[in-house]
């Protein structure tokens, strides 16, 4: 899942990046309004996480315009600003979400979690291939009673995956999907973590179609 974050304060910023990347979220970082709203028109996001308080167009102002768009991505605003007025304004203007600094790192990764799971509603929150479960919300895999670690780039390879089974996904599609735009991921990068999963899932749950991509194998397929 990508996520667009939106922080002019750049250590903030890098820390927040770096952590929702090793949570398995491809992560694009706009400092300011204008660059939020040629991301937001570039890529579609699970979420978007939004300052208020920006250079130029404040946070306020670009989720509106999102909103007059037609852009119905969720959006988490985080403030410096702390009191019911300032929630009212974000709310009215079209944020699903609120979140003062300073915050809670786990609250903002929890609230965020939520957002998406809403997000999607359509989408089952936990997704299962025969004995192999995958939780959406908690980021755990098991088959059966056995837990299987992934990390987080694994987890949102075979999420991906798994909400499309029988289906071919290409490289490039996961490349677009699963990785930010400033990462410097190649189809290479792709098929390391493909054989990281094969070692942990066994060889027969991803199937390589030659020239195509890869889909995850349903029991009896």
């Amino acid at each position: 899942m990508r996520i667009l974050l939106v922080e002019d304060e750049r250590r903030l910023a890098e820390a927040l990046r770096a952590g929702l990347s090793a949570e398995g979220y491809a992560v694009d970082v706009a400092h300011n309004g204008r660059d939020a709203l040629w991301f937001a028109g570039e890529h579609p996001y699970s979420a978007i996480v939004l300052d208020i308080m920006l250079p130029g167009l404040n946070g306020y102002r670009v989720c509106r315009r999102l909103r007059d768009q037609g852009d119905s991505t969720p959006i988490l605003m985080l403030t410096a600003k702390d009191g019911e007025d300032d929630e009212i304004e974000a709310l009215d203007t079209g944020a699903d979400d609120f979140l003062p600094k300073p915050f809670s790192y786990g609250v903002l990764l929890s609230r965020l979690r939520a957002l998406i799971r809403r997000g999607g509603a359509t989408r089952p929150g936990v997704l299962r291939l025969g004995d192999l479960e995958l939780d959406l919300a908690s980021h755990t895999c098991r088959r059966g009673d056995a837990g299987i670690t992934l990390t987080g780039k694994e987890f949102a390879l075979l999420a991906y995956l798994a909400q499309r089974p029988g289906q071919v996904v290409t490289k490039a599609e996961l490349l677009d999907n699963l990785w930010d735009f400033a990462s410097a991921a190649t189809a290479n990068l792709v098929e390391v973590h493909v054989s990281a999963l094969r070692r942990k899932l066994g060889s027969k749950t991803i199937r390589t179609v030659r020239g195509a991509g890869y889909l995850v194998v349903t029991p009896g397929a």
